[in-house]
């Protein structure tokens, strides 16, 4: 199995999660899981990266629009923290500004109902975080 990079969009009851194809060239969703405390979480992160292959993480930072911390930043840096402390592999943090609005909106065009919505914009604003981050690296790759 070649190693993926997972995403996460971590937020105060539901975390959603991306992964990449084994080419590293798109974002699938994963799944959400329901936030108790950050240590569960964290747990299983740890068990679906193992599962997966993973050797890179790259969580969402909800910096505010002009580039700034907000609570929820700061929740997000110390979960960070803790995936570092915890797991053997990188833990990188990634500018996430509107990616939750941007799942949301697709979800509509996709004409999801507003009931299934809430459950799936976690796991769909993931798989935005990813995409974009592995847009990043390909544009960074020199062309043969």
């Amino acid at each position: 199995m070649i190693p993926r990079i997972m995403a996460l969009d971590y937020g105060e009851k539901r975390v959603g999660l991306a992964l990449s194809d084994p080419l590293g060239i798109t974002a699938q969703p994963l799944e959400t899981i329901r936030r108790e405390t950050d240590a569960q979480v964290a747990s299983e992160i740890e068990g679906l990266a193992k599962a997966h292959e993973v050797e890179r993480i790259i969580v969402g930072l909800p910096l505010n629009l002009s580039g700034g911390d907000s609570p929820q930043t700061k929740r997000t840096r110390r979960f960070i923290s803790r995936l570092r402390k915890l797991l053997d592999i990188k833990v990188e943090a990634c500018d996430e500004r509107l990616s939750s609005s941007e799942a949301e909106r697709a979800l509509v065009e996709m004409d999801v109902r507003r009931s299934r919505r809430k459950e799936r914009r976690d796991t769909i604003a993931a798989q935005l975080i990813l995409q974009g981050y592995l847009d990043l690296k390909s544009a960074a790759r020199p062309r043969p």
